[in-house]
C-alpha cells in the first residue's frame, strides 16, 4: 500500500482547504430550518465555497451531481439534495462538505437537527460524535492503524447502536480518496503504522437500529437496511511528530485542534 507523506508545504494548503471546509459546515447551520430544501441548502453552500475562491469536491465527482451530500434521518451518507425534499421539525441531517483548494482536498461532516426531536435522536447523534473524539486522544506516531476501529468499536459496542462497515475514512491530499483507508471497526490487520506527515479523514457512520445499509435507485444515496436512523461525523486529521491535529476543526467545536500524544 503506497501511503502518500505530506510535506510541510502541502500540509500548509491542507490547512487552508481544511479551514475552509470547517466554515462551510459552520455557516450553514442558521440555515437549517423547517420547510427548508437540501437542493437550497446545497445552493448556499456551493455559493460560499466559489466565493472563496475554492472548488466544492463532490460535484461531478464519479457522476454525483450536486456540491455537497445532505443525509436526513434514515440516509446513511451520500444524500443527493432534492427540490422536493424539505426539512420538518425533528429530523437529523448530515452535512458532508468537501473542498478543492489550490488542488488540494479536505472533507467533514456533521449532523445537525431541525428544531427539536426525540431522545433516539438525540442519543444517536451523541455516540455518532462521541466515537469520532474518542480517537483523537489516541493517534500518534507508531499507532497501529487497526487500533483506531477497534476503539471506536470498543465504545460503540457500549451502546444500543451499530456501525455501518461498508464505508470507511481514507487517505486525503491531492486526490479525494488514497491510501490508509480507515476502518471504524475491529480488524485484525496491523501492518500499517501511524507517521507524521499523514492525513487522512475518520468519518464513522453509526445507526439506531442494525448495521446494513442499501443503495437506492439514484445509485448513491445510501439507507438503513430497517429504515433506522443514521448519524456521521468526520473530520480530516493530520499526523504530528507527538499525535495529531484536527484539521478540519470548527472555531466553535468543543475540542482541542492539536492532541499531544506521547508513545506508550
Amino acid at each position: 500500500m503506497n501511503i502518500y507523506i505530506k510535506n510541510t508545504q502541502e500540509i500548509k494548503k491542507m490547512r487552508i482547504s481544511a479551514y475552509l471546509a470547517s466554515e462551510v459546515l459552520r455557516n450553514i447551520k442558521q440555515y437549517i430550518i423547517p420547510g427548508v430544501t437540501t437542493t437550497e441548502l446545497n445552493d448556499i453552500c456551493y455559493n460560499y465555497i466559489i466565493k472563496k475562491k475554492a472548488i466544492p469536491g463532490c460535484v461531478g465527482y464519479h457522476g454525483f451531481p450536486n456540491s455537497i451530500c445532505i443525509s436526513v434521518n434514515e440516509i446513511a451518507c451520500h444524500g443527493v439534495p432534492s427540490k422536493k425534499k424539505k426539512l420538518k421539525n425533528g429530523d437529523i441531517v448530515n452535512i458532508d462538505v468537501t473542498i478543492i483548494k489550490d488542488k488540494y482536498y479536505a472533507d467533514t461532516a456533521k449532523m445537525f437537527i431541525v428544531g427539536k426531536t426525540h431522545q433516539l435522536a438525540y442519543s444517536l447523534c451523541k455516540v455518532a460524535k462521541q466515537s469520532l473524539y474518542m480517537t483523537f486522544p489516541i493517534i500518534r506516531p507508531g499507532l497501529p492503524i487497526n487500533i483506531i476501529g477497534k476503539t471506536i468499536q470498543n465504545y460503540v459496542n457500549t451502546t444500543p447502536f451499530s456501525i455501518v462497515e461498508e464505508y470507511c475514512g481514507h487517505g486525503i491530499g491531492t486526490s479525494f480518496h488514497e491510501a490508509p483507508y480507515i476502518l471504524h471497526y475491529h480488524y485484525h490487520e496491523d501492518k500499517i503504522f501511524l507517521k507524521p506527515g499523514m492525513i487522512f479523514t475518520i468519518e464513522p457512520i453509526i445507526n439506531a437500529g442494525k448495521k446494513d445499509v442499501f443503495c437506492m435507485n439514484d445509485n448513491w444515496t445510501i439507507c438503513t437496511k430497517d429504515y433506522s436512523l443514521s448519524a456521521q461525523y468526520e473530520h480530516t486529521i493530520l499526523i504530528t511528530k507527538n499525535g495529531c491535529e484536527i484539521l478540519t476543526k470548527r472555531k466553535n467545536e468543543k475540542i482541542k485542534r492539536t492532541y499531544f500524544n506521547q508513545s506508550k
